[in-house]
């Protein structure tokens, strides 16, 4: 008798079952935090923070593909971290670094 879908996915070396389940899904608060952020004033927004939630983010999408058995829930939260990261930095790094420019390009 074949096993279900259910049942494959309870039992999966990486379900729910396990922490490799539980600690990534509970990580999806950070970029739902960081999603919530984007209506921010980009100069309330941290450089130390956003570049550790990139980083790992990159770092932790790698390790998900080469572990076995592969954590796709991994995979996929550590993908979102990186882009939420890189794209709050990108609005850092445009407000701090060229901002100033087109003010003083608008002034003259």
């Amino acid at each position: 008798m074949p096993a279900s879908k259910l049942q494959v996915f309870l039992n999966h070396p990486a379900g729910p079952k396990t922490i490799h389940f539980w600690a990534p899904t509970f990580k999806w608060g950070i970029s739902i935090a960081n999603v919530a952020d984007f209506s921010k004033p980009p100069e309330k927004l941290s450089y130390p923070q956003q570049i550790a939630v990139a980083c790992t983010g990159i770092i932790w999408s790698r390790y998900s593909t080469v572990i076995t058995p592969k954590n796709w829930n991994l995979f996929s939260v550590s993908f979102a971290m990186a882009g939420t990261g890189l794209y709050q930095l990108s609005r850092q790094i445009r407000h701090d670094y060229f901002s100033d420019e087109e003010v003083a390009v608008a002034q003259e």
